[in-house]
């Protein structure tokens, strides 16, 4: 089973390592800003350090989520490439919008897009799934004849 995961994992950890990443960026433009928590609020360049951060993290469910499903129903090496892709578009996203909230555009969208596959082979690797379990059809083998 392990060998059917391990992809997964791996780009898991990464995306965990990112979001600390991000965390600890708020955290060094709190102490470079002078502002204390719970304020959320400052100057622009802090602003949008911590957005990008927030951002980010409201969306890591719905990315791990689709990464596992998608790895465990579709094609486990897919899914990873696909993380891959998605965890690299979120760091130029949060690099972006540090340096400028037009900078984030291109990376969010290009990370959205990412996503909006992952959701795709994961409804056709659970519709695989649901089918051959319950009508007994592998459609696979049947496109291949």
């Amino acid at each position: 089973m392990l060998d059917q995961i391990h992809l997964l994992a791996a780009v898991t950890v990464l995306g965990v390592l990112e979001q600390a990443y991000f965390f600890l960026q708020v955290i060094y433009a709190r102490r470079l800003f002078g502002i204390s928590p719970p304020k959320i609020s400052g100057p622009p360049e802090f602003e949008r350090i911590f957005r990008a951060q927030v951002n980010s993290s409201e969306y890591f469910p719905i990315f791990l989520a689709l990464l596992w499903q998608a790895g465990l129903f579709f094609h486990q090496g897919l899914a990873a490439a696909l993380g891959l892709l998605y965890l690299c578009a979120r760091y130029c996203y949060f690099v972006g919008y540090k340096a400028s909230s037009s900078e984030r555009l291109a990376p969010i969208y290009f990370s959205t897009g990412v996503l909006w596959i992952l959701v795709a082979v994961s409804a056709l690797g659970i519709l695989h799934s649901l089918i051959s379990h319950y009508l007994g059809l592998n459609i696979l083998q049947l496109l291949t004849v």
